[in-house]
């Protein structure tokens, strides 16, 4: 089996807005599919991300983005490029 790709790590997850943030560890792009590491994994399309608040096409390793997940993530979570 391949190893996956570690894209980052969830730092914090708003549950009342569905937003968690993302410590970035590769660049990541609109486009991409990302798969969450929780108890039952999901995947999801980055349809939209921030940085610092403003609406991002891509960011880069080191940056952290804002990103509306499908379903709930916790602190500490990774995440995969799917």
């Amino acid at each position: 089996m391949d190893e996956k790709e570690l894209i980052g790590v969830v730092t914090h997850y708003f549950d009342k807005l569905g937003v968690c943030i993302i410590k970035l560890e590769k660049d990541i792009k609109i486009g991409d599919k990302i798969e969450f590491a929780v108890q039952e994994p999901f995947i999801q399309e980055v349809t939209s991300m921030q940085v610092e608040h403003k609406n991002v096409n891509e960011a880069k390793a080191g940056q952290e983005i804002g990103l509306k997940s499908d379903k709930q993530v916790h602190e500490n979570n990774k995440v995969y490029r799917a």
